[in-house]
């Protein structure tokens, strides 16, 4: 009998390994869209970076919707068929279309991620589609509020480019587990002019430089101002609660390379699709 055990355990430890291998084998890889192009930044450096980084950490296949258009105009012709995200698990929005205002156009982006095609928001897609007066808060339901409750934080400009200090505010998010405090590089510090459904992971502490008026030199008794803002957020959006992620970082191609804020993308994807539980561990077969 205790000879017969020996061979059977070991078939059934066999056995779980391959059935384990196999389940990880079968996890499809994550179908992520990247969105870029616009003003203001170096676009075509940047989707290949994300899409290197992503690949090189996740189970996934990264296409890219790249318009070379380099003004806030920039449109991209996926947008104009209305089933333009039904390929994809996930949307990276890396556009800076600051003067894209068509209603329609616009609507057209956002009933996609209404009907529950999670996105994650990068930099200046938090400064695209916006018209009226923006600059005050908008209006929940207002004609030029939907972008931003997508989003989830409304935000109209930066400060001047300085390092920033990252504070992960919420240490116990699944996205945030394990990651560690950071200093950027030289980066833009945007704003949050109101939370429309936001919930802060991280904060931003940035010290801007004294200035002058425009042309002018800083007064000699000028002081440098600090300035805080909420620089990494989910949201829910629409009535299937799609999961949103945003960062407002991600001006610089140093910064879009660095392994910490390519983690941060990373983890994002797969919170934002279901792949990453709330101890933070990805599901089987969700890593490379």
């Amino acid at each position: 009998m205790k000879k017969l055990f020996a061979p059977v355990l070991l078939l059934g430890v066999a056995c779980a390994v391959f059935f384990a291998q196999a389940a990880e084998t079968a996890v499809k890889p994550l179908r992520v869209l990247i969105v870029a192009g616009g003003c203001c930044h170096d676009y075509e450096t940047q989707q290949a970076l994300l899409k290197e980084g992503i690949e090189k950490r996740l189970n996934a296949k990264v296409d890219v919707a790249y318009n070379p258009d380099k003004t806030t105009k920039a449109v991209f012709e996926i947008y104009k068929a209305k089933d333009w995200a039904k390929d994809f698990d996930v949307i990276i929005h890396d556009e800076c279309s600051a003067d894209v205002t068509d209603p329609a156009y616009v609507g057209n982006i956002l009933a996609a991620h209404r009907d529950g095609v999670p996105a994650v928001n990068l930099h200046c897609a938090m400064h695209s589609y916006r018209w009226g007066n923006f600059r005050e808060p908008v209006q929940k339901g207002a004609d030029n509020a939907g972008w931003f409750e997508f989003i989830g934080l409304q935000s109209t400009g930066h400060g001047p480019q300085e390092p920033i200090d990252i504070t992960f505010t919420d240490k116990t998010h699944p996205i945030t587990r394990g990651l560690g405090d950071w200093t950027t590089i030289k980066e833009e510090l945007y704003n949050n002019v109101q939370m429309l459904g936001a919930k802060p992971l991280a904060s931003g502490h940035q010290i801007q430089p004294p200035k002058g008026k425009k042309g002018q030199p800083a007064p000699a008794d000028a002081k440098a101002v600090e300035a805080e803002a909420v620089v990494a957020w989910t949201n829910e959006y629409g009535p299937n609660k799609t999961r949103v992620f945003s960062t407002t970082l991600g001006h610089n191609n140093d910064t879009v390379a660095d392994g910490r804020y390519l983690d941060l993308i990373s983890r994002a994807l797969l919170w934002t699709t279901g792949r990453l539980g709330e101890d933070g561990t990805p599901v089987a077969g969700a890593m490379k």
